[in-house]
């Protein structure tokens, strides 16, 4: 921990610019320049992958510096989503295509998952798994699980989610704080 850094908590809800600009900051101030290995490691909101690309210009950071990753357990949440629309499957049946989908994700074949997910939408014209279907393409390039792992960098975010719920629920939403 680096105590010459005091705490600042924003709680103000003056939209994701805002976020962007606290991140900066605190980037800023933590040398993040001189970093030899960054991930930004994001769900697959569009909100935020619009910004990282100038959040790490203005930080100095080339592109070659830094990698994206959209978090592997959302990119499976969406693997599940696809599967629940998948009509006249069971519940075997869509457990196997999750877990055949998910090993793919993890060994690189991102490609794959996409063409079987084109292969289910062959035909339908349902605005949901379209949905689903343009954010693994969308996101295609942020799914270099296997490239990320062997480098040993996480593929996702539960640590900084768990930190939140520990920092944020626990002691800010608690029982008689205001």
């Amino acid at each position: 921990m680096d105590r010459s850094l005091h705490p600042f908590i924003d709680g103000t809800m003056k939209g994701p610019d805002a976020v962007f600009a606290l991140i900066e900051y605190y980037l800023s101030n933590l040398d993040i320049a001189s970093a030899t290995k960054i991930l930004f490691i994001a769900d697959g909101a569009r909100w935020i992958w619009n910004r990282v690309g100038s959040l790490m210009q203005s930080l100095g950071i080339a592109k070659s510096q830094y990698h994206e990753l959209v978090d592997f357990y959302h990119a499976v949440e969406h693997l599940s989503k696809i599967a629940e629309l998948r009509k006249g499957w069971n519940k075997k049946e869509r457990k196997r295509w999750i877990r055949k989908h998910r090993r793919q994700l993890l060994i690189g074949d991102v490609d794959k998952v996409i063409e079987a997910i084109r292969a289910i939408c062959r035909g339908r014209h349902s605005k949901k798994l379209t949905r689903e279907k343009n954010y693994f393409i969308r996101n295609r390039c942020r799914m270099c699980y296997d490239a990320l792992k062997k480098i040993n960098f996480p593929i996702g975010s539960g640590a900084i989610e768990s930190a939140v719920r520990r920092v944020i629920n626990l002691r800010f939403k608690g029982a008689s704080i205001y």
